[in-house]
């Protein structure tokens, strides 16, 4: 008789194989409860489940948490408890600053008092008045393009320099912890997963990790993942992103279309599928090759990110593109 375990064993063996993760790409072991809580700088901590990452600092005027993750969701305020109770300081949480607006960073909001002091941009309380979500109640607090924090005599710096991975996204830097946040842009270690992030609008995307290192610090808080980064790792994903992108170009001038619209006729969605596809395979490979082994999971989904990028090169810069005569 054929156990359910044997038949889930022999379905995972029909599964693909991938390269291994690089040892430099894992974080700290999680505790019993499935978080780690570790000092940034300071009184400045982060937490992960090893797949997301908050923040938070303890300062004279309460807790302020940046971003509530829902699969941290409780652990946020396992975590806040653990640090304030070993280091004698309150573990109320009086403000909460969204990074943007997404479910998947702001989604356990709502298990922090409704007199929580919410900050964040003004889209992103367009956005999430727009959502109605009763888990992410919209920041009262806003501003547009820059504004500085003084909480309990300490530093935020909050900073919009257009859409990224989304149209709200912010950086939030903290210049006397060495620390700046910036979420869904760079997976330190890792390569991005699907589309970039699923990111909306590539070219602020790819811009993005220049706006960071213009800021000085040392800590990189990017929201998912087992570990801290540093300036090394945005460095790194910059110049993947950029491989990504030069190898476009070349498979956009280099790929022929030709056969496909031969083979499919008037089944003109077929014809563009192959193509586009065969576009993105190209460009791919080289980049897989390249970053295997350096980013975990370069060969999982650097080809996802590869089709958006290439479609971003197309559609938003015109690449490639022809006028007929």
């Amino acid at each position: 008789m054929t156990t359910t375990t044997e038949t889930g064993a022999a379905r995972a063996d029909s599964l693909p194989d991938y390269a291994l993760v690089p040892r430099s790409a894992l974080g700290p072991a999680l505790n019993e409860q499935g978080y780690y809580v570790g000092r940034v700088e300071r009184n400045l901590y982060w937490i992960t489940d090893g797949t997301y990452q908050s923040a938070f600092l303890t300062t004279s005027d309460g807790v302020v948490l940046l971003d509530a993750p829902p699969t941290i969701g409780n652990n946020i305020k396992r975590a806040v408890d653990e640090i304030a109770s070993a280091n004698g300081v309150s573990n109320e949480v009086n403000y909460l600053i969204y990074s943007h607006h997404h479910a998947d960073h702001a989604g356990a909001s709502s298990l922090f008092d409704k007199n929580v002091t919410r900050i964040g941009h003004e889209e992103t309380r367009r956005l999430l008045l727009r959502d109605d979500d009763p888990a992410r109640p919209p920041n009262e607090e806003t501003f547009q393009d820059r504004r500085t924090l003084e909480i309990g005599g300490e530093r935020i710096d909050l900073a919009w320099h257009g859409a990224n991975h989304s149209p709200d996204n912010i950086i939030i830097h903290l210049p006397d912890h060495d620390t700046l946040m910036l979420i869904d842009i760079v997976n330190p270690g890792w390569a991005p997963v699907y589309v970039a992030n699923l990111t909306e609008d590539i070219p602020g995307y790819i811009e993005a990790p220049a706006n960071a290192l213009a800021y000085s610090w040392k800590h990189f808080i990017g929201g998912h993942l087992g570990r801290l980064g540093t300036r090394d790792d945005v460095t790194l994903h910059q110049q993947y992103m950029a491989d990504i992108a030069e190898s476009s170009r070349r498979a956009i001038d280099t790929v022929d279309p030709t056969r496909y619209f031969v083979k499919y006729g008037e089944n003109a969605w077929a014809a563009v599928k192959g193509y586009l596809d065969e576009v993105t395979a190209v460009a791919a490979a080289p980049v897989i090759e390249k970053y295997t082994g350096v980013l975990a999971a370069a060969d999982v989904f650097t080809e996802s990110t590869t089709f958006w990028v290439m479609e971003s090169i197309r559609l938003d810069l015109g690449y490639g593109s022809q006028v007929h005569p």
